[in-house]
């Protein structure tokens, strides 16, 4: 299934007195705070960002956003849209080193323990973007 490149939902920032709370009403554990505004507006960019990588990843459900006019808030609470922009995030986690195990040679290993300006990852990296025609994300 193609995921949209940007998420839109709206968002509640509030003071707590030392600093800023932002929570985003459709989305259960999508939350941050920073010490002010414009730090917590740039934070819940990247929560909303990553919650919405990962619950893609899971194929969880993606909820339907609450339009900004049926967002209730209390006193000074602040609502206002948050976008997410997926394309960007989606590459970053991409790229993500994981760990993987290997067997070669061992007549390669007595090679490589020569050579101490060879990094090995590097090499076998390059050697599957080569070997898979590959062009980084």
């Amino acid at each position: 299934m193609k995921r949209p490149d940007i998420y839109s939902y709206p968002a509640i920032f509030f003071t707590d007195g030392d600093g800023w709370e932002v929570r985003f009403p459709d989305i259960d554990n999508c939350f941050t705070s920073a010490p002010t505004l414009e730090e917590a507006i740039l934070e819940a960019r990247y929560v909303l960002e990553d919650v919405m990588y990962f619950r893609e990843k899971e194929n969880d459900v993606i909820p339907t956003p609450t339009k900004l006019k049926d967002i209730e808030a209390s006193g000074d609470d602040i609502v206002q849209i948050v976008v997410a922009s997926m394309p960007e995030t989606r590459r970053e986690h991409s790229q993500k080193a994981v760990k993987k195990t290997l067997t070669i040679p061992a007549w390669m290993e007595d090679e490589l323990k020569k050579r101490i300006d060879v990094n090995v990852s590097l090499l076998l990296q390059n050697a599957i973007q080569r070997e898979l025609n590959l062009s980084r994300p």
